[in-house]
């Protein structure tokens, strides 16, 4: 069957065709289904995964499977493919065993389009803008066209729709595997022509030219052109039905513009004489030159002047066309769907114009042929941005080639200009990386023709969640994605979803209501002396309340009152200044007073709990209650009341002392730990003392000093201590605890339980 017999066959209702789409989740593919659906015929479609748009359409009566099969193709009159489907694809290859008629998707397109007066828009980029723009103004003059455009449009409702009494059928035309050839339009409109798509095009921009010089003799009715596009200029000027938009020099201008945020606005000009002035409902000078193209178009069409000005005003854009996701006072969160330097280029110009603090970018490289041939380009567009994030290339149907990946990207910014960017090979845990750096005023976008929004998305959804928290509780320094390994003196972790620090303790006590009642899970953490993190990170909240009241320390008489945030070696010191003994030990141990409570701290024989006069904790009713010690249960390593409460403060009893005597202990307890700890980045000690002997002890007799797992290692100079010899991970540290655990059963019959803290996720789950 030709296309001309299939564009016959598709125009008799009498005798619907069943025809089947392979990969109709996909935007154009999708759109084709629902042109046919409209048309009158039975239409199936498979494809790997389900998508909003194909449950759409199974309403509309679309008999949708998945995965890909033989059987979805056994009784259908033709099958319709995509250009990444290969064909070794199940149901594409019993189609083809079959017999059954197999079009491309282009050919099932210029099958369609044969039946109306076609409106073909063509060019590298702005296609789905611009024929968007045609299709809204044609509707708005009442023309009823028929329309297939390349993404979801909000202002028209879906990507392609079929009107049987219409008399255009406005589609883009796409130039990337040659198929722009096959169209026989009434009229054609090139917004621009450069090299592109390489990965088909192997004779580069000459075989480019002859695809739409092809499609311009096919053309009967206008040809319209930018001519601020050298290419597009020298293919269409010579026509007698040329029509040209521009700056200057061409049939249509625009002049007098006037960038504004989310907008822009120009005068129109045709032929010299000045028609009145348009205010275009979506930002950016390339957006200027698409909306030319659209009015010379329409006027081509036969439609008035002032019906284009009301259309256009309201005309808001398509998704992923610089598409604002999320807006607050704080950020403006951007998606859009560039992927080639000209489009980068143009996209990051009209970030500008929203002035932002920072315009920070995470760039989705698209195909990989495309990757190393344009690396340079892609390197000086993005010194537009002030950080840029690349992630792996999304290949489409390519397949890799050696030594091209988004680490091209990152080396041609750096070779480019002074722009900061940073390579993250890992899409899945990319917004972690980002949503960290984000800072108040900046302007985030998501750049890429793959799915590099859905990273964009991740950040938007923990972003509002974030924000509420500052609204509610005024809590200023708040963070997504902190990574813990700054937060633990082990060096190691993955990052805590929601990263809060409270200065005061009603707003700690309002930052853990808000959590309890959304079910955000609530960890609080302080200097991370004795934390060990796992490298999926926290989910939900961790709290570390430093600064204002829980860094408040004051001696009254033989007492200290020290807030949560307070280091022990503080106290210590403190207690010095006042003469105040029973308080050395404090000066051995990293961490603060809010961990030391919870976990029953002690060094040199003294506990935390040894000294406690009384502790101010939130309790689980939200309410902010002092116990005295009498009414507070400790034991070794372990105060169960405050694994459910939440301390604040305490006030710990000491004893006179001389400053010399103070003194000389504060001096014994730091060299009993300079000669006995080591100086590397560690957790600690690791495990509790077992009821034979130290833990340390243990460790050393069973011979594992130095004994390592990449780079976690036992230290040398005390074996209850597990070090970070630099760039160790988690899961390192936790599989030498387990090695060491199992070798003391195994060997002394011992179980060994682990004293630091052990929270977070094997894997990243947000």
């Amino acid at each position: 069957m030709t296309i001309n017999e299939f564009s016959e066959k598709l125009l008799n209702p009498s005798q619907p065709l069943r025809v089947h789409l392979i990969g109709v989740a996909g935007s154009g593919m999708s759109g084709l289904a629902r042109l046919l659906i409209q048309m009158g015929h039975q239409v199936s479609g498979s494809d790997r995964v389900t998508s909003g748009e194909t449950e759409r359409l199974r309403d509309l009566g679309l008999n949708f499977s998945s995965p890909h099969s033989a059987e979805a193709v056994a009784e259908v009159d033709a099958v319709i493919y995509s250009s990444a489907i290969r064909k070794s694809n199940p149901a594409l290859a019993a189609a083809l065993e079959l017999g059954t008629p197999t079009f491309r998707r282009a050919e099932c397109l210029a099958a369609i389009l044969h039946t109306k007066d076609g409106v073909i828009v063509s060019g590298t980029h702005g296609k789905t803008t611009t024929s968007s723009m045609i299709a809204h103004i044609l509707r708005q003059s009442d023309q009823q066209p028929c329309h297939y455009v390349g993404a979801e449009i909000p202002v028209l409702g879906s990507n392609a729709e079929w009107n049987q009494d219409g008399e255009y059928l406005v589609a883009e035309g796409d130039e990337s595997d040659g198929t722009l050839a096959l169209y026989q339009p009434r009229h054609s409109i090139v917004l621009n022509v450069e090299e592109e798509h390489l990965d088909h095009y192997e004779r580069g921009i000459e075989q480019i030219r002859e695809v739409f010089q092809t499609l311009l003799n096919q053309t009967s009715g206008s040809v319209i052109y930018c001519r601020e596009c050298p290419e597009t200029t020298a293919l269409c000027a010579e026509r007698e039905q040329s029509i040209s938009y521009g700056w200057e020099d061409a049939d249509w201008t625009a002049t007098e513009l006037s960038e504004q945020i989310g907008t822009v606005s120009f005068t129109v000009n045709h032929k010299g004489e000045e028609l009145g002035r348009v205010q275009l409902g979506i930002p950016g000078r390339h957006n200027v030159l698409n909306a030319l193209g659209a009015i010379a178009m329409a006027t081509a069409c036969g439609v008035d002047f002032s019906l284009m000005n009301r259309a256009l005003s309201a005309f808001a854009g398509a998704k992923r066309r610089f598409e604002t996701k999320h807006l607050s006072k704080r950020y403006r969160i951007v998606d859009d769907y560039g992927h080639h330097p000209t489009e980068v280029a143009a996209t990051l110009q009209t970030a500008r114009t929203y002035a932002p603090q920072r315009i920070v970018i995470l760039f989705q490289p698209h195909r990989y042929s495309r990757t190393e041939k344009l690396a340079a380009d892609f390197g000086k567009a993005l010194q537009s941005a002030d950080l840029v994030f690349v992630t792996s290339i999304y290949a489409a149907s390519e397949d890799p080639i050696p030594g091209v990946s988004g680490q091209t990207i990152v080396d041609a910014i750096e070779a480019h200009g002074s722009t900061k960017a940073q390579y993250l090979p890992d899409l899945e845990s990319a917004h972690h990386c980002v949503g960290n750096a984000l800072q108040e005023g900046d302007l985030f976008l998501t750049l890429g023709a793959g799915n590099v929004h859905e990273a964009g998305n991740r950040i938007i959804r923990d972003l509002k969640i974030l924000e509420e928290i500052q609204l509610e509780t005024g809590i200023e320094k708040i963070k997504l994605y902190e990574p813990m390994a700054r937060h633990s003196t082990m060096r190691v972790g993955g990052p805590a979803q929601f990263w809060i620090e409270p200065s005061e303790f009603l707003q700690f006590a309002e930052a853990v209501s808000f959590c309890k009642a959304r079910g955000i899970p609530v960890r609080i953490v302080g200097r991370g002396s004795n934390l060990l993190v796992r490298d999926g990170g926290i989910r939900g909240a961790v709290i570390r309340p430093v600064g204002g009241a829980f860094t408040e320390v004051r001696a009254e008489g033989q007492t200290i009152t020290a807030g949560a945030g307070v280091r022990f070696k503080k106290v210590a010191s403190v207690a010095r200044e006042n003469g105040i003994g029973g308080f050395e030990w404090m000066e051995g141990i990293p961490g603060n007073v809010g961990g030391g409570l919870r976990m029953n701290a002690g060094a040199m024989g003294v506990e935390t709990f040894d000294q406690v006069v009384s502790v101010t904790f939130l309790d689980e009713d939200g309410e902010i209650r002092t116990r005295e010690r009498s009414a507070i249960e400790s034991f070794y390593r372990n105060v169960p009341e405050l694994r459910r409460n939440y301390a604040l403060q305490a006030t710990f009893q000491g004893s006179p002392a001389s400053l010399e005597g103070i003194q000389e202990k504060l001096d014994e307890s730091r060299h009993h730990r300079n000669s006995t700890q080591p100086k590397a980045a560690s957790a600690g000690c690791t495990f509790k003392n077992p009821a034979v002997c130290g833990a340390g002890q243990l460790i050393d007799e069973l011979g594992l000093k130095e004994t390592g797992v990449g780079r976690a290692e036992v230290s040398l100079e005390h074996g209850n201590f597990i070090v970070n010899r630099g760039g160790a991970t988690s899961t390192e540290v936790l599989s030498l605890i387990e090695r060491i655990k199992t070798k003391a059963l195994e060997e002394r019959r011992i179980e060994l339980e682990t004293e630091v803290q052990i929270l977070g996720e094997d894997e990243i789950v947000f």
